[in-house]
């Protein structure tokens, strides 16, 4: 049985990471570009667990990785995932923390 990303320590994330990689680069090759897609989300989610949640805030507001140009301001965090807004949008989404770019990135 597979562990959880909560559950594995910082060398199996980053054994997870080179493997989500190497999947994600062959299933681009093959043209599977849905494949692809969940494999690039499954790497911010293990990456996210290796990251210090106290780095983001609450209020403050951060760039999206990926969208640039967009902002998102946190309202609250849950584990792993920063819950508020993005732009001026008033539907409340989450992205997992490594999707988050830090001020000045």
């Amino acid at each position: 049985m597979e562990k959880r990303y909560s559950e594995m320590n910082k060398t199996e994330l980053q054994n997870e990471i080179a493997d989500l990689h190497a999947k994600a680069q062959k299933a681009e090759q093959m043209g599977m570009v849905s494949e692809f897609a969940v494999y690039e989300r499954k790497i911010m989610m293990a990456k996210s667990y290796m990251m210090d949640t106290a780095l983001f805030d609450p209020g403050k507001t951060y760039g999206v990785e990926g969208d640039p140009g967009s902002s998102f301001k946190i309202l609250y965090m849950n584990g792993i995932f920063a819950w508020g807004y993005r732009d001026e949008s008033q539907e409340l989404e989450a992205f997992p923390i490594a999707m988050l770019q830090q001020p000045g990135q």
